[in-house]
């Protein structure tokens, strides 16, 4: 594995994210969400994408794609080993939604390309990364209350939002994915999110990749989503 070169990728492909506001349609009317998983001991990506009609956060599509790993995990270049199982996910829906929340780090990588913008890149869609860790910069942990925010730095750059979404829950990790500005990327997880720690979109592709009861019992009431 030449990582020099995945690393120059990388950069190459990090000075193309768009960091400001460029949506498709404002509100969007599609919001997509997107997981990413690992079977049968990592010889397998699963990738999850849901459809949700916006206001209503109402699940309107899904899909999951399997495919063999294409390469190991190596810290810092997860989005190579995601975005083959994504695409196929994607190439899957019926209609492409018009923002997208990706499960993983945007900008918020140490070199400014995580899951969620290189996919965005691939795909030339407005995306926002959602994570459950930090990856690198620094942050003072948010107060306890519920909505509370802090800036995730690195260098005197923000790369992300650290917000609470839940009690008792740890923060989440907002960061501009492609064509998002890190003010909108917030505004819109906060839109999104409906009492669980995760926003709706993350939570609903978490949800179809892992076969939750909540997904399951919805699939099986309405079998005209796919």
């Amino acid at each position: 594995m030449d990582l020099a070169s995945l690393r120059a990728q990388q950069l190459e492909l990090a000075s193309s994210v768009i960091r400001d506001d460029r949506f498709i349609s404002d509100p969007p009317d599609l919001i997509g969400g997107a997981d990413v998983g690992f079977e049968q001991g990592g010889e397998v990506t699963r990738a999850a994408m849901v459809l949700l009609k916006y206001p209503t956060l109402e699940l309107v599509e899904y899909q999951v794609a399997r495919i063999a790993t294409t390469m190991p995990y190596i810290p810092g270049f997860l989005s190579f080993r995601e975005t083959p199982a994504l695409m196929a996910a994607w190439q899957q829906l019926s209609h492409k939604p018009d923002l997208l929340f990706v499960d993983g780090h945007g900008i918020s990588h140490p070199r400014r390309l995580g899951v969620a913008s290189h996919f965005g890149l691939l795909v030339d869609v407005p995306t926002i990364g959602v994570a459950k860790k930090r990856l690198c910069g620094k942050y003072e942990l948010p107060s306890s209350e519920v909505g509370a925010l802090a800036p995730l730095m690195d260098k005197d750059e923000q790369l992300a939002w650290v917000w609470r979404s839940k009690a008792r829950c740890n923060p989440l990790f907002i960061s501009t994915g492609h064509r998002v500005s890190l003010q909108s990327a917030l505004g819109w997880v906060q839109r999104c999110t409906q009492g669980y720690r995760l926003p709706e979109p993350t939570r609903w592709a978490d949800a179809v990749a892992s076969e939750r009861p909540a997904f399951t019992r919805l699939a099986a009431k309405m079998p005209h989503i796919r």
